[in-house]
């Protein structure tokens, strides 16, 4: 566990193909998985400029206390997502750290630490900030702070429940409207 911050509680990966990955994680055991094809981000900002919003399908599930986000970005709009495929490749991407209250002061102790902002933003009307930071020193230790707020913190007990309770039955379970044809 983070002294700074708590205990890990989500590991993203980045993926070219999510349904793929999600039947994947699926075969293991893992579930179930909560999909949403179009994420709606509100605001955006890429190394601390305003930026595009990107198109973004995402899904989560957990494997006892510990949340699986898989993201597939499905544009050109500059992220950390699409520079890690670049960089990288498909795998995991992220730690993150969860706060009620003390988002920017977590923010700001990753900054004095030398971290700087890769993106950050909002994803849905109202719900808690987030913001991803890397070191130059170690840039595959890239950290998110997430907000909670907004009902994100009760989502994420839901999606949570849901793995307790999980019998393998329904192991997808789509959120909002499907991609456009």
């Amino acid at each position: 566990m983070s002294q700074l911050f708590g205990p890990v509680r989500q590991v993203g990966y980045v993926v070219q193909d999510i349904e793929a990955a999600m039947q994947h994680w699926v075969a293991l055991g893992v579930g179930p998985w909560f999909y949403k094809a179009q994420v709606e981000s509100t605001e955006f900002r890429y190394h601390g400029q305003p930026s595009r919003l990107p198109a973004l399908s995402i899904a989560l599930a957990n494997s006892g206390d510990l949340q699986l986000e898989l993201i597939q970005q499905r544009d050109d709009a500059p992220t950390l997502y699409r520079d890690t495929l670049a960089r990288n490749g498909e795998g995991a991407q992220h730690v993150a750290y969860w706060t009620m209250d003390h988002f920017d002061a977590w923010c700001r102790q990753l900054l004095e630490r030398g971290y700087i902002e890769g993106h950050a933003g909002r994803m849905g009307a109202g719900r808690g900030r987030f913001a991803y930071f890397v070191h130059p020193g170690l840039p595959s230790a890239m950290i998110e702070i997430s907000e909670s707020t907004g009902g994100k913190a009760e989502y994420f007990a839901q999606v949570r429940q849901a793995a307790l309770d999980w019998d393998g039955r329904d192991p997808i379970r789509r959120i909002g409207p499907p991609l456009p044809r």
